[in-house]
């Protein structure tokens, strides 16, 4: 397939606010082994990608510095050693970063192929959402069938994300959120809502579960948080961190709470895992959640759809909190 020498992508000119993203004519990548280059038709706008703007999410090595985590799109080529995709699949992918571009490269291993019945934008607002919150809900936490969950920032994409799923896997799942508005969003999703601003969350849990709290808390708040979490988690309980709203430093932690509790507290983030990390929940999701998809459920919640040159625009949304589900870029040819 003949491809243009150049195209557009988004760059982040220096640290800061939302106009520090400006586009910028680039080189057309060409995928090395194990690699597939996808003409991206839509890419995800994600949390990290804002941090990673404000100049407070370090670079692993080897990781493309533009900003965008997810795309969807179809394959143009292919790198040596790859055989689950040729040229003119329609896939969706996590990127290893320049995922805000009209070409980008993926490793094939975190690559999946287009739900049937799904768009381009939808499938764009699955991969950084749904490779995560399976990470760290049901393979670190063990979410299953049966269990309790509570949700810190029902209403985002990890929160949303997290809703839907819990709901079609039998799980019972409460979530924050800081309106009422978003509170009857969180309902509409199945959870069982709770407004931050009006109540005591781990007052509110314990009261709606008979004071026994729930068996494993998703937490995108973090510091300010620690407190709340271990007297909302019950027995047993697991509190998974993975954002940091409310700080990276927990102080006056009660420690004897955590361990009359016999509670585990861990976390992670997507980006520091490994190629064979990513490639295994790549697989689980496939195996697990695909199949959802392609029935028609567990879709993915879009708010807003911007062109790729609003990418200011669309970072200027994600940091207002008004938002309830994902933001989309769409990748035309300019």
């Amino acid at each position: 397939m003949l491809l243009p020498e150049f195209m557009n992508e988004i760059e982040i000119t220096a640290p800061g606010g939302p106009e520090m993203l400006k586009l910028r004519k680039s080189p057309v990548p060409q995928p090395k082994a194990g690699e597939i280059l996808v003409k991206v038709e839509a890419a995800g706008v994600n949390r990290p990608d804002v941090i990673q703007r404000q100049g407070h999410y370090p670079m692993p090595p080897g990781v493309n510095p533009i900003p965008g985590l997810e795309v969807a799109g179809t394959v143009v080529a292919v790198g040596d050693d790859v055989t689950d995709y040729r040229i003119g699949d329609r896939v969706c992918g996590l990127t290893n970063g320049g995922g805000y571009a009209e070409y980008c490269l993926l490793p094939a291993t975190q690559a999946l192929p287009v739900p049937a019945g799904m768009t381009a934008v939808e499938a764009a607002a699955i991969p950084e959402t749904f490779f995560t919150v399976w990470a760290n809900l049901f393979q670190m936490a063990g979410a299953k069938r049966g269990d309790t969950v509570l949700i810190h920032g029902g209403t985002s994409g990890i929160g949303t994300t997290a809703l839907i799923l819990c709901k079609e896997l039998g799980i019972e799942a409460f979530a924050t959120a800081g309106s009422e508005q978003k509170c009857e969003a969180i309902a509409a999703l199945g959870g069982k809502p709770i407004n931050y601003r009006s109540s005591d969350f781990a007052a509110e849990v314990l009261a709606q579960t008979g004071g026994r709290g729930v068996d494993i808390i998703l937490d995108i708040m973090g510091g300010s948080y620690i407190k709340g979490n271990l007297k909302a988690l019950a027995r047993d309980g697991r509190l998974v961190v993975i954002g940091f709203l409310g700080g990276t430093v927990a102080d006056g932690v009660d420690l004897q709470a955590m361990a009359l509790k016999r509670a585990t507290i861990t976390g992670s983030t997507m980006r520091a895992r490994t190629a064979p990390e990513k490639a295994q929940i790549a697989a689980e999701l496939r195996a697990q959640v695909w199949p959802l998809l392609e029935a028609g459920k567990c879709r993915p919640i879009i708010h807003h759809v911007f062109p790729l040159a609003d990418a200011s625009l669309a970072h200027a949304v994600m940091e207002s909190g008004d938002h309830v589900g994902k933001i989309v870029l769409r990748v035309d040819d300019e």
